[in-house]
């Protein structure tokens, strides 16, 4: 009771699966699992510094550092109203954590109403102790140890803005986190377009361009770029009715369109595909479209240190 509006809950199979609520009281087999104080690992993710030392002088000097997986603790209270019931509620607790169903997601909810995502393996804590502290007839404490190997929590919301543009026709602007933008002869062209990320931590956008297009260049804050150059026959990169989509997280990566075409051989030397700090920034965007009308998309999720 001491969560008061606080909601938790865990769900399965890489988030598809059953939410099991860890702090609310609407079961009929109340209290079903809940969650006891002393969780740890819910606030700053771990850090890794990396340092240079030298034997003319004091101390190191910095060089680097990394974030972490986050390393995660949740003290869990089963109770049953038999021992039927404290069975089924175990069974449902540790096939939801299961590796082997996928990745897990705790969800955070505090009185504001907005919610923050954390995707986590299981890592142990389920192994059972019989012990006459540890369980009961009806009930059993855990210590769930959960592993987020994306240190970050998520937001729900995707921040969007979109620009369509053509040959001879208006420009049109959605959101405020892209603007002011410049539309010249079907052509997009600004190097610095105010771009907000409001989390704590470097966002990964995805961007969807869809043709027809005959080049494009997005340019990072610090210089960083990715780019597609216009072709010596004059057509399109991206054909009329084609949506490409970069998808620059990590671990993804790609350039493909929606027939599942991959660009990424079509690239520009050197390219980075870059993230957007936190905060406040500017980006540079340069797109040239064909004979038609096209458009472009931004969505982002925002990261956050703690829920």
């Amino acid at each position: 009771m001491d969560w008061g509006l606080t909601y938790v809950s865990i769900t399965g199979s890489d988030g598809q699966g059953e939410e099991i609520p860890l702090t609310g009281f609407t079961n009929r087999e109340w209290p079903a699992i809940f969650m006891q104080a002393g969780a740890t690992g819910l606030d700053a993710p771990p850090v890794e510094l990396y340092s240079d030392e030298s034997p003319n002088l004091d101390g190191s000097m910095y060089r680097s550092s990394r974030t972490a997986a986050r390393e995660v603790m949740l003290p869990l209270y089963i109770y049953g109203i038999d021992r039927k019931t404290l069975r089924d509620l175990k069974r449902r607790l540790i096939s939801a954590v299961s590796p082997q169903n996928g990745s897990c997601v705790l969800k955070f909810v505090e009185a504001d109403g907005q919610p923050r995502y954390l995707s986590c393996y299981y890592k142990g804590g389920l192994e059972g102790n019989e012990g006459q502290d540890n369980a009961g007839f009806r009930w059993v404490k855990y210590g769930l140890q959960l592993t987020a190997m994306e240190p970050y929590f998520y937001s729900q919301n995707i921040q969007v803005a979109e620009w369509t543009f053509g040959e001879g026709k208006a420009f049109l602007t959605q959101g405020e986190a892209l603007f002011p933008l410049k539309l010249s002869h079907g052509s997009l062209s600004n190097s610095k377009i105010p771009v907000v990320n409001p989390g704590d931590a470097r966002a990964w956008p995805v961007w969807e361009i869809k043709g027809p297009v005959k080049a494009f260049r997005f340019t990072s804050p610090s210089g960083e770029s990715f780019s597609i150059s216009a072709r010596s026959d004059g057509s399109d990169v991206v054909a009329d009715g084609r949506v490409l989509t970069v998808d620059t997280r990590p671990g993804i990566k790609t350039l493909k369109d929606d027939q599942g075409i991959n660009y990424w051989p079509l690239l520009d030397a050197n390219p980075s595909l870059w993230s957007i700090p936190s905060g406040k920034s500017t980006a540079g965007v340069e797109l040239v479209a064909g004979a038609g009308s096209a458009s472009l998309r931004l969505s982002l999720r925002p990261r956050y240190m703690t829920y």
